[in-house]
């Protein structure tokens, strides 16, 4: 997701459990959640328990969305 230099030095190497992006709508964490996730399982990545936590609340404010992505090889 392409974004200003602000936010990207904001993030910088934070997972959910620590950074979003901030959004007052919700939109935009919710895209940002279903790209986290889809990343995670295209390289079957490991899930923390506070990264975890938060995509749920994330997920719970969210119109019904799937994820979709392709294995990796």
């Amino acid at each position: 997701m392409a974004v200003t230099a602000r936010p990207n030095r904001s993030k910088s190497d934070q997972d959910p459990a620590t950074w979003l992006p901030p959004a007052p709508d919700g939109a935009v964490r919710c895209t940002y959640a279903v790209q986290w996730v889809g990343t995670k399982l295209r390289w079957s990545l490991a899930v923390d328990d506070g990264e975890l936590e938060v995509l749920r609340e994330v997920a719970g404010s969210c119109p019904m969305e799937s994820v979709a992505y392709e294995p990796a090889r």
